[in-house]
Parts: structure tokens; C-alpha cells; sequence
């Protein structure tokens, strides 16, 4: 079900911008993982300055490097 256009407004004012988004590079990978995800809230959706991205996958198992290849050639 999408969200109607209210919705998608409510939401999208409350994300977090990735671009605000630091981690230590330091930190072993869990701690990394685990701060980018305090930072980021969803991960699924996030804004980048003014696009609201929306990450969702396909059921056909496809990855997205596949699909970037496919894009390239």
C-alpha cells in the first residue's frame, strides 16, 4: 500500500539526511553498523539534501550490482 501524499510529507520532513550521517572509521564493523543505524533511524528511507530515498528489494533475487551491470553494458 503507498502512502497517500500527506503521509509521504509527514514522513519525509522527519528524515534524517545521510549526508549528516558520521562514523568512526575506526570502530571494528559491528560498532560501525550499529552507529550508522543510530544515526540514520531507517535505513530503508533517508533523505540525501532534497531526495528522499526509498531502498526496497525485488523478490527475483537480483542484486543491485547485477543490475548496475546490466544498466552499464
Amino acid at each position: 500500500m503507498q502512502p497517500t501524499p500527506n503521509e509521504t510529507q509527514i514522513h519525509t520532513d522527519e528524515l534524517v539526511d545521510i549526508r549528516e550521517v558520521s562514523v568512526d572509521k575506526n570502530l571494528p564493523k559491528e560498532e560501525r553498523i550499529a552507529a550508522f543505524i543510530r544515526q540514520i533511524k531507517n535505513p530503508y528511507r533517508f533523505r540525501c539534501g532534497d531526495f528522499v530515498v526509498n531502498a526496497c528489494f525485488a523478490g527475483n533475487g537480483v542484486t543491485l550490482e547485477e543490475c548496475l551491470q546490466g544498466i552499464l553494458r
